[in-house]
């Protein structure tokens, strides 16, 4: 019932994940990220505590491939899972349970990692993957948004998707993008998309304002100097 992306910029070092369910509010549930640590998605029959322990993993020192280890040993009902990690260095990571629902696949690349279930083909991760590499050089998060339509191309879920999120990490310690559609009957994948035009303009000036509002640009409010 979804399927997701998460990557790694490697010339900003940013972090983020995009990803679309059939279900309500799905970033909620499966989108992690932690600014210099990574992103970790949990999904199919979600366990959201897996998210932040990945990332602890990962803070700890632990490779994606080693944080990985580490839940399925330890997390309970791990043959529900599916799971995706990206590390500081780039490295992923990938596991689906033997109880993932439907079609399922994961693929990885360059500082990317996609998964899904519930798919209308085993090829769409792959589709997801390539989409994402061939956008190197962009924003991480038209690569993201570029993924999530190379997934629709293919074939996406087996039916209708609802919901959708985008979140990315930079510097701070806060998420600098988290954009949710948690409920359409329309298209959450374009919904989003218009979310992150809007929103990509002034994300910067976000960051800037909370560190700094002496440097921010105007508010453009009544009242504003």
């Amino acid at each position: 019932m979804t399927f997701s992306v998460s990557g790694r910029c490697a010339d900003t070092g940013m972090f983020g994940i995009a990803v679309s369910s059939s279900s309500p509010s799905v970033a909620a549930r499966c989108a992690h990220v932690r600014a210099g640590v990574g992103a970790v998605s949990t999904q199919n029959v979600t366990d959201p505590r897996l998210g932040p322990k990945g990332l602890d993993l990962m803070a700890s020192g632990l490779s994606a491939e080693a944080a990985l280890d580490r839940l399925i040993a330890e997390a309970p009902h791990i043959e529900y899972r599916q799971l995706t990690l990206v590390d500081a260095s780039g490295q992923t990571a990938a596991y689906s349970g033997p109880r993932t629902l439907g079609t399922y696949a994961t693929a990885r690349g360059e500082g990317v990692v996609a998964a899904g279930n519930m798919l209308t083909s085993t090829g769409i991760p792959q589709k997801m993957v390539e989409a994402f590499e061939a956008t190197r050089g962009q924003s991480l998060g038209d690569r993201l948004i570029a993924s999530m339509r190379a997934a629709v191309a293919a074939g996406g879920e087996e039916g209708p998707v609802h919901s959708m999120g985008l979140v990315m990490v930079d510097k701070v310690s806060w998420n600098v993008a988290d954009l949710r559609v948690d409920w359409t009957d329309g298209d959450p994948i374009e919904e989003c998309a218009s979310l992150w035009e809007r929103w990509r303009h002034e994300m910067n000036a976000y960051v800037t304002r909370a560190l700094n509002p002496t440097q921010a640009p105007s508010y453009g409010v009544p009242g504003d100097l």
